[in-house]
């Protein structure tokens, strides 16, 4: 295993698509919503511990979460764990990640990834993976995966290729990056070749991304190389707390990779989703024969199809007469919505907070 391989996971997203059952106190990333016996966050670090030393994996997450990493990964020292003051998005993220990984191993080769995601085939996984360190410890590349569209699908960003500059080994030169378009611009992508489901997971050396960041995002890049001589001192804390406050709120796709004409795709099928709603869930997995999702032991249905439910196995729940649903009972919360509605649950979770408060979020 190569020692200078390292790997980010980020984990300190709220989940706020997957409520009630995803809570500020205990979001998506720290449960079993798969009912696999790992959560996102556990299944995820699997997957990188067999591409890079467990002492090169870090998980950068919100200050509120420490404790529920530790405990889900023992196999972690507190110093892996990168506690972010407040929630500026990705790119302060990846900067916070870079420099600590400079204290260790200016030689660092990094692959960046989501806590969340979907990963079917984990051996196709860690050969992409794998091929993508190789490509970026010789080039000077900033290099994400894409996901070949099985659908038009509005909930993901796209990348769109350059065909004219195809590299060796099967990897493509960028053009544009998309965000989430609407449904008649997503036919347009899937129909003309050209474009891929932007899977958020990136690939540099440390010496790229850091150029990358001078480059493109110098006023980011500053306020951790002002306090860099802080990091792995008693000072941190400290130092970090004041880097956020001044901070930015900014994804690495707008900030750096959206700029930079050193960005390059490689395109992977190891079955793939973000899980970034209860749509997305129903879609990968298994369904009964009147197409329900069921997880809940004592859930019982009638006349009801295309439904996803989540209830507690010790409690009883009946269903009848319902069609494209999404129904979640937790112990102090009962959310019944169409599938087909499901974008309104992030407003229906700021409405809840104003007007019923912080217990329910």
């Amino acid at each position: 295993m190569n020692i200078n391989n390292y790997c980010v996971i980020m984990a300190g997203g709220i989940g706020s698509r997957f409520w009630p059952l995803s809570r500020t106190s205990k979001p998506k990333q720290f449960l079993d919503i798969l009912n696999t016996g790992r959560t996102f966050l556990q299944a995820t670090f699997d997957r990188f511990n067999e591409i890079c030393p467990v002492e090169n994996i870090y998980i950068v997450t919100n200050k509120d979460y420490k404790d529920l990493v530790l405990e889900q990964l023992p196999q972690l020292t507190s110093e892996q764990i990168l506690l972010e003051p407040q929630r500026k998005n990705t790119a302060p993220c990846i900067a916070y990640a870079n420099y600590t990984i400079l204290k260790r191993n200016p030689n660092a080769n990094i692959v960046v990834a989501p806590s969340d995601h979907l990963i079917l085939n984990t051996q196709e996984f860690k050969r992409t993976i794998l091929k993508a360190l190789e490509f970026t410890d010789k080039n000077n590349a900033l290099l994400t995966i894409g996901i070949k569209p099985l659908r038009p699908e509005t909930g993901y960003g796209y990348i769109q290729i350059n065909n004219d500059e195809k590299i060796e080994g099967g990897l493509l030169k960028v053009k544009t990056f998309t965000e989430k378009p609407n449904l008649q611009m997503a036919k347009v992508f899937c129909e003309s070749g050209e474009f891929f489901w932007n899977s958020g997971i990136f690939i540099w050396s440390l010496k790229s991304i850091m150029k990358a960041f001078e480059d493109h995002l110098q006023e980011v890049d500053i306020l951790f190389k002002e306090a860099f001589h802080h990091f792995s001192t008693y000072k941190e804390d400290y130092a970090v707390s004041s880097i956020y406050s001044e901070c930015k709120n900014i994804s690495i796709d707008y900030g750096v990779m959206e700029k930079a004409n050193n960005v390059y795709v490689i395109s992977a099928d190891f079955g793939w989703s973000d899980l970034g709603t209860w749509g997305s869930l129903y879609e990968n997995l298994p369904k009964d024969e009147h197409q329900n999702v069921i997880k809940g032991e004592n859930a019982v249905t009638y006349n009801t199809d295309n439904c996803i439910i989540n209830a507690p196995d010790n409690k009883l729940v009946v269903l009848n007469g319902l069609s494209g649903y999404i129904v979640v009972d937790t112990n102090d919360t009962l959310l019944i919505c169409k599938k087909d509605d499901e974008q309104h649950i992030r407003q229906i979770v700021t409405d809840i907070k104003i007007q019923k408060g912080e217990s329910y979020i």
